[in-house]
């Protein structure tokens, strides 16, 4: 099995938000998040932390994407949200992310959207890469 297979298999956490991703090409990713119920803070707006959990996987996923041949996973170590508008209970979020500058161990991903209609968010991120054993991937 391969660590981007591994991921899907035991991301429990994206796979309960019901969160779903393509790789369009190494380093870019596009995350697609239907808003439900349970992802709702108050009876019409989505929890902050639900929305920046898709913007940090698409992150994840993208500089994951980059290593995984490298038997390499990645963790987050820095994650800037800017909410510029609400998510409402009926948006379709589709987030994408675009890493610009990968090193022996930091992967950048300094620009990323999400847009459901009218819905615009922005993150910036870094992730640290590291042998697929210090993240318990294991095969």
């Amino acid at each position: 099995m391969d660590i981007i297979q591994a991921y899907i298999d035991k991301n429990r956490f994206g796979e309960w938000l019901g969160m779903s991703f393509e790789i369009l090409e190494p380093g870019i990713v596009a995350y697609k998040l239907a808003i439900q119920e349970k992802h709702l803070a108050t009876p019409m707006h989505a929890h902050g932390g639900c929305i920046a959990s898709l913007m940090d996987a698409t992150l994840g996923v993208g500089a994951l994407s980059l290593v995984s041949n490298e038997q390499k996973v990645v963790s987050t170590v820095d994650l800037s949200m800017q909410f510029l508008t609400g998510v409402k209970s009926s948006d379709q979020l589709i987030a994408y992310s675009k890493c610009l500058k990968k090193g022996n161990k930091l992967i950048f991903t300094p620009s990323m959207y999400s847009e459901a209609w009218s819905v615009s968010l922005s993150s910036d991120g870094s992730m640290l890469a590291a042998g697929a054993p210090y993240g318990g991937t294991t095969y």
